[in-house]
């Protein structure tokens, strides 16, 4: 059994450390990770190993030589361009020389028994066994699917929480036989889990899957390197150390020197040749370089010091980690979670803030303070996008200075001269943090189209004619000490996980593109946007029916952006409609469920008092609307897109509707009757986006009050909605509430439960687990799991929230009930 050790990877996620020293030789307890590998194949017996390198692999080869140190014999494999993980072992065929092979990671920490591993494969004559693990959060791996016989059903790469139906995640390790290469094409960039083991599965050939027990951690971020070395020095792991034990937990090596008045709290490791000063504090979990210098009455409290680093007196580092041969001077203070990169001078009294990532062969002035990038740097919180955009509390948690990092990563990502559609909601807080993302934008050479205040659904029209992308500033709904920062793709609509996770890694990095003085791009401010919006909306109406159809409206504004539009909207359906709520007040930007509750009750008084047929309420930004009928009686959501489902499959006969997974299936029923069909789409307005786009869409609805109908400016456009509604009830001999009692009761319910972030893999494997006879469906969001009796419940993991929310539905109330009771308890029973 040979070995290929993947070592070409760049390693971006881990930059500054990466910038200038390969992933694989990023020390960890004073050893390359890639030893830890090379040892743990040793262990197993298996010497012969070809390592794969592409970024800088003069270091890799230069470090390891032809293994003779290690016992091992050692070989390269070089890729000019990058290969993908199936290309690189491909490239490596003639090394291997048609012999049964172990792929592993060159930077991932492991000790999982492959000898098992090995044998596995062997017993079930796998052409490819995937060894797996459990993780509490999936999210950043390939999830796996298994049947009860170990072989492999399915293949998820970088899934969203609604797509986790198990936490059971592929490590990179494989065990394979040779002919494996024969379904690889050579010098192609090829994935194993994207391109090749869906073929194969395709073909029915025999994958399988090991689930490991051992320790398992991919190195890829910089919180996961610190974690890696936390696990060697506390045994977690099973590794060879290096050094000898001065006492129980703290290790040194050769040559290092200890003033007898220093103070070492373990577990720690000190290396060789290193230096620790009088009175100098090493504290557990931290690692020092060989050659490292720590200077007296410093502090070391679970920090990790590379190669030849030097720590002058008097300085204090936190939980931060230092590049090889920097130089931290007197005094200098290391904030939590701050990396600094090699060759680096942090001078005298300097304070690095929290999170601060400093780039190679930078210097950092003496008693500066470093609380924002005056470097590139990575940034230290965990997510930045929420249920939708970018989310929280304005001046704590969205800054000036973050709005504008965030809008200078999105302008990176496009192209100099493209032009960006730019507007805000009524709030002073939004429209401050506006200008801010129209400087960033210009200073990437992007032009900025503003359309200062406006509806959304306004802005999605404008990106969609005349822009690259939109960015939207609001409050957040329900919410009004917070706002949202919104991302539009070319078509106006919500930008896909993809592009998110894509924005996400530029914000990162934080290297951001600038514009020389004679590219920095220009502010428009269009005319006749809202005609123009206006007119997409009614053009294609017969506005003589909705005119002679005596229909009387009330409308509410909810003093948000939308009066304007309302207006014109009125006065182009000659509309029978009292207006209320209509102009935009900026301390109102959005309301409290008990300040809707109070709304609502007032148009459904106004309503009743006017003799209208209809209430509608929009949202302040134009994306939701609510109905009142014509008893002034509020309409709940889910009852409402039942409605205009109906209402639109009996006015275009055919087409379909686009529905969500969690609307109730009594929407089949009602498309059926006059010949449309329903689409179900996951969750997420993205989803919903994409599959209305397709050209036989009659409606498309969220069930919470977000619509998309044909001819709307994009989704989600509660004004067009509007209008539609009205044309619709024009063309009808009933009334609102008779359409209403028309329709069978529906008995959807949900539930939330509170769920740690790291129990939320296990959750969902769970569920999958306990299906017993029901059928399960996973291609949506989440877990779909029908009861024999037709009754559904769906289990999703929240993407912002640590919480798992659970829909059921059944014939009855009775039944739903009982369903969501029982599919709550078994989550509620892993929570804990």
């Amino acid at each position: 059994m040979k070995a290929v050790v993947m070592a070409g990877g760049e390693g971006t996620r881990l930059r500054p450390l990466t910038s200038s020293l390969p992933k694989p030789l990023l020390p960890v307890a004073d050893r390359p990770v890639m030893e830890h590998v090379l040892r743990l194949l040793g262990r197993h017996g298996i010497d012969d190993v070809v390592v794969t390198v592409q970024f800088l692999a003069t270091l890799v080869e230069n470090h390891f030589g032809d293994g003779t140190d290690l016992g091992m014999r050692i070989t390269y494999a070089h890729e000019d361009q990058p290969l993908g993980t199936a290309g690189s072992v491909r490239n490596a065929a003639d090394a291997l020389a048609g012999e049964p092979f172990v792929v592993i990671s060159g930077d991932a920490l492991t000790d999982i028994d492959l000898g098992a591993a090995i044998r596995s494969h062997q017993d079930n004559d796998a052409l490819v066994t995937v060894v797996l693990t459990r993780v509490p959060d999936p999210l950043e791996f390939g999830i796996t699917v298994l049947d009860e016989q170990g072989r492999v059903e399915r293949f998820l790469e970088k899934p969203t929480w609604g797509q986790v139906f198990t936490d059971t995640v592929n490590t990179g390790i494989y065990i394979m036989r040779p002919d494996i290469l024969d379904h690889v094409a050579p010098d192609t960039a090829v994935d194993w889990s994207g391109d090749v083991f869906p073929r194969l599965l395709a073909e029915g050939l025999p994958l399988y899957g090991y689930v490991a027990d051992g320790y398992w951690e991919d190195i890829g971020s910089h919180d996961s390197y610190l974690k890696a070395q936390t696990d060697v020095l506390d045994g977690t792991v099973r590794t060879d150390p290096a050094g000898f034990e001065l006492a129980p937990g703290i290790r040194v090596g050769e040559g290092a020197e200890i003033h007898p008045d220093a103070v070492l709290t373990p577990p720690l490791h000190i290396g060789a040749y290193a230096r620790i000063g009088e009175k100098a504090e090493i504290r557990g979990h931290s690692v020092v370089g060989r050659g490292a210098v720590v200077g007296a009455h410093s502090l070391l409290d679970a920090a990790v010091l590379h190669d030849n680093v030097y720590v002058g007196p008097g300085a204090a580092l936190h939980a931060a980690v230092v590049g090889r041969g920097s130089d931290i001077m007197r005094g200098a203070r290391l904030e939590p979670g701050v990396v600094v990169g090699d060759d680096c001078t942090i001078g005298e009294h300097a304070i690095i803030a929290s999170g601060v990532r400093i780039y190679p062969s930078k210097t950092v002035e003496d008693a500066a303070c470093v609380n924002t990038s005056v470097v590139r740097e990575t940034r230290g919180q965990a997510q930045l996008f929420g249920r939708r955009g970018v989310e929280g509390i304005l001046n704590v948690d969205i800054t000036p200075e973050l709005a504008v990092r965030l809008a200078a990563a999105y302008a990176t990502t496009i192209k100099k001269g493209d032009v960006v559609a730019l507007a805000a909601d009524h709030s002073r807080g939004a429209r401050a943090l506006a200008h801010g993302v129209a400087a960033a934008l210009q200073a990437a050479a992007v032009h900025v189209r503003d359309l200062e205040t406006a509806p959304l659904p306004v802005l999605r029209q404008q990106t969609r004619l005349a822009a690259v992308g939109g960015i939207y500033v609001r409050t957040v709904p329900g919410e009004p000490d917070s706002v949202e920062i919104l991302f539009l793709d070319q078509h106006g609509a919500d930008l896909t996980e993809a592009a998110k996770r894509r924005l996400d890694r530029v914000y990162a990095r934080q290297e951001y593109r600038r514009a020389f003085p004679g590219e920095i791009g220009t502010v428009t401010h269009p005319a006749g946007v809202l005609d123009t919006y206006a007119d997409s909306l009614t053009e294609h109406l017969d506005r003589r029916r909705i005119a002679a159809s005596g229909l009387r409206v009330v409308v509410d504004a909810a003093h948000g952006t939308t009066g304007r539009v309302l207006t014109e909207l009125i006065g182009r359906l000659s509309l029978d409609a009292l207006l209320t709520d209509a102009g935009p007040d900026e301390t109102r930007p959005t309301e409290t469920d008990g300040e809707r509750a109070d709304a609502l009750a007032r148009l459904g008084a106004t309503v009743r008092a006017a003799g209208a047929d209809l209430g509608v309420r929009l949202d302040p930004v134009g994306e939701r609307l609510v109905l009142v009928d014509d008893l002034g009686e509020p309409v709940d959501d889910g009852r409402a897109v039942l409605i205009h489902a109906s209402l639109a499959a009996r006015h275009h006969g055919r087409g379909r509707i686009v529905l969500p997974v969690t609307v109730s299936r009594t929407a089949e029923t009602l498309a059926a009757r006059h010949g449309a069909r329903v689409h179900r789409v996951g969750t997420s307005p993205a989803a919903l986006a994409e599959a209305a786009a397709a050209p036989d869409t009659i409606l498309a609805g969220d069930g919470h009050g977000g619509y998309i109908v044909p001819g709307g400016a994009a989704p989600l456009d509660a004004p067009a909605a509007f209008v539609h509604l009205v044309a619709h009830l024009a063309r009808s001999p009933h009334r609102l509430s008779e359409l209403d009692a028309e329709i069978p009761q529906d008995h959807v319910l949900q539930r939330e439960i509170a769920t740690p972030w790291s129990v939320k893999g296990a959750v969902m494997r769970t569920m999958a687990e306990s299906k017993g006879d029901h059928v399960l469906d996973t291609t949506l969001d989440g877990l779909r799991i029908v009861e024999p009796d037709g009754s559904w419940a769906l289990v999703v993991p929240d993407a912002a929230q640590a919480v798992t929310r659970i829909w059921a539905e059944g014939a009855t109330h009775a039944d739903s009930q009982a369903v969501l009771d029982k599919w709550s308890a078994r989550v509620a029973g892993v929570t804990g």
